[in-house]
Parts: structure tokens; sequence; C-alpha cells
């Protein structure tokens, strides 16, 4: 618990013998402060005052300052109306920022706007009402999903400060009749084949073979004694090795931002190119996802919502050979982000590198197992 404690200002002659009396009377002197020979300051205990008043007989004892539990007691007195005010100006924010006041349902089709606006009405989302939490809207996007697949595809709840955005994509029904058109398989891309799985056409090219982008490798016509006597839509997958260079660029001086696990929602007022945080905990370096409550159009001023991620930074010079590593294994990533899972790097070979504005540039040469499938209809 927080003592109250009070400073005095004693003054009077011999002030060590009425120091002397207080000691006696077992008061704890906290600090004592000599101003002169007739006159000093100590710090007591609030409980203690009462007998210091009782035997200061001719001293003069003058109460000089609170400070503790007493003197938060009187602040809060004497502030009490701006507290009162700041705290129901407070309710009324929050009261305000947890309301909804717009909903804006996103797609051009009016029937289907009107259907997700009355879902969502049933499920209290609505006007003025109070908003939903992440685990709410979930459930009420999955119960529409389920109530109309016949209907939606896709649905997305997002909330825009005291507005709902809600994105819809509408299904649309497969088509009973299938595409029928006749078509050939062809190169998507200059390859050596490695690999042919047809089960409709007939296969002009086999492995090993080159072949150049929108080559033929599946004919859809079916020919007999040179004469086209039907025609049929190919069917199949075609893999080939496929050549890339790669240019690549990596600094010499690497910084890295890493997460530190802690996170904080807060709300900041922007002015200009100001952020004034409304918070005790400021991270030095964070990552932030902001959404705007309030903002003016007539003065450069902005209330947000700021959802923060303390990070940590990192700073290397690295080496030449250090910077060399990295950057092929950048040109490797680069490759293989763009594969699917049955498609991988055969070979790859560094080509040359050099330096250029505190970055080293390299060249790496891959050849890749990939899909080269494409179709071409026969007209």
């Amino acid at each position: 618990m927080i003592k109250s404690k009070v400073l005095l200002n004693v003054k009077g002659k011999n002030i060590n013998r009425f120091i002397k009396k207080l000691i006696t009377k077992r008061i704890n002197i906290l600090s004592l402060t000599y101003i002169n020979e007739n006159e000093a300051e100590l710090l007591i205990y609030k409980n203690d005052l009462e007998t210091v008043l009782k035997i200061k007989s001719i001293y003069n004892v003058l109460e000089k300052e609170m400070f503790g539990l007493i003197k938060i007691k009187k602040t809060l007195k004497l502030n009490k109306h701006l507290i009162i005010s700041f705290i129901i100006c407070y309710i009324i924010f929050l009261i305000l920022t947890h309301l909804t006041f717009d909903i804006e349902v996103v797609h051009s089709n009016k029937e289907i706007r009107n259907l997700i606006k009355e879902e969502l009405n049933q499920n209290g989302i609505r006007k003025y009402a109070f908003k939903k939490t992440y685990k709410q809207k979930q459930q009420i996007k999955q119960k529409i999903l389920n109530k109309h697949k016949d209907k939606i595809e896709w649905l997305e709840i997002e909330e825009k400060g005291t507005k709902y955005l809600v994105k819809i994509e509408e299904r649309n029904l497969a088509k009973k009749n299938e595409n029928k058109k006749p078509r050939n398989i062809i190169a998507k891309k200059d390859a050596v084949i490695k690999k042919v799985e047809v089960s409709k056409g007939d296969i002009l090219k086999n492995e090993n073979d080159f072949v150049k982008k929108g080559e033929n490798i599946v004919n859809g016509e079916v020919i007999l004694n040179e004469k086209v006597k039907g025609k049929v839509r190919s069917e199949g997958r075609v893999y080939g090795e496929v050549w890339y260079v790669i240019k690549t660029s990596y600094p010499f001086v690497y910084v890295e931002e890493k997460e530190t696990g802690k996170k904080q929602d807060i709300y900041a007022v922007k002015f200009l190119n100001k952020n004034i945080e409304f918070t005790f905990n400021k991270f030095k370096n964070k990552k932030i996802k902001e959404q705007t409550i309030f903002q003016n159009n007539l003065i450069p001023l902005k209330f947000v919502k700021q959802h923060q991620k303390q990070t940590k930074i990192k700073k290397w010079i690295l080496t030449f050979d250090e910077a060399l590593i990295n950057a092929k294994k950048l040109s490797i990533k680069k490759i293989k982000q763009n594969l699917n899972e049955n498609e991988y790097i055969i070979r790859q070979k560094y080509l040359k590198s050099s330096m250029k504005d505190s970055k080293i540039e390299v060249e790496m040469f891959f050849a890749v197992y990939e899909d080269i499938t494409d179709y071409k209809e026969i007209e």
C-alpha cells in the first residue's frame, strides 16, 4: 500500500532539540534538510503529523507538500470534473468505435446484394448495431455460405473502421455440356520433351525431341491415307526440360527484421507527418496494420486504430563470398516459387558475378523439369 507522506518546514531556535524530541517519540524522519541553523525541512509519514503538531511548542511547523496516496486523492479531488468528463468522453468514444454506421455489399447483381443484406440483418450485422468479433463474423459467413451453396461461391466480411465491406463471388453452376471442341496439344515453351502422357490424340513428338513454343506435340486430327477422317479433343500432359538464365542482385549490407512475438492494439492520432500513440509501451521497431476510424478532409488529421507487432532489426556487413552464397540461394528460390509439386530443377550452374552500387549481381543457369502443356483449338 502507498503510504501518505508530508514535507514539513520547521522554524525556531535550536532545531536539533526539536529533532531529538521527534526521535524520542519514535517518529520516522524519512529525510532531513537544514536550510540554516534555525530552519529545516523534514519528510515524515502523514500518520505522525498529529503527534508532531502536539509537541511543536515554540516551533513554527508548516505543511509544505504532500506525497503518496494523500497527494493522489487531493489531485483527484481538484480535477474530478475534468476526470469525469474524460471518462465520459472515453466511454462515448468506445461505444461509437464499436458501432456499425454503414454496410456496403459489393456486387453487380442487385438481387444478390439484397439477399446478402437481408441475411446479414438477420444475423445481427446491421446499421447502428455493435460490431461482431472475428469469430462471430466467421460463423455468420459460414452460415450464409452453407444456406446459399447454389448461389454464393465466396464471401468475405471486412471491417473498415465503423463500416463493414462485404465482398461476394457468385457461384457459376458448371455447364452440363462440357466444351467438346477438338484441339491439339502444343508446346508452351521451347524445350526438350522428357515425358508425354496422352489419353486422346495422335502423338507427334517423342521423348528427347526438341520443340519450339507453339509447335504441335499431340494432334487432334485423325488422319488416314493422308486425309483427315475426324477430329478429337486431345487430352494429356507433356513435361519438358526448359532453360533459364536468372539474374539476381544481393546487398553487401544485409538488414533483417524479425518479429519478437509481442503485439498490441492501440489508438493513435496522425497529424501531418506526426504519429501520436496512446500507449505507455511504445515499440521502437514495429510492423503496423492500420484502420481509419475518423478522418477530416479539410485538415490533415486522422484518428486510427493500429495493430502493432514488435520487431528487432539486425544488420550484417557481408563479405563477397557470403553475398555470393546468398545471391545463389535467392536465385534458386526465385525458380522454385514458380514450380508446382511435379516440377523440379534438373541442374544448375553459376555463370558469373559482378559488383555494382554496394550489391553483388549474379547470373545463374537452370535446367528445369516443367509442364509445357498448352492447347490450340482446331478450327
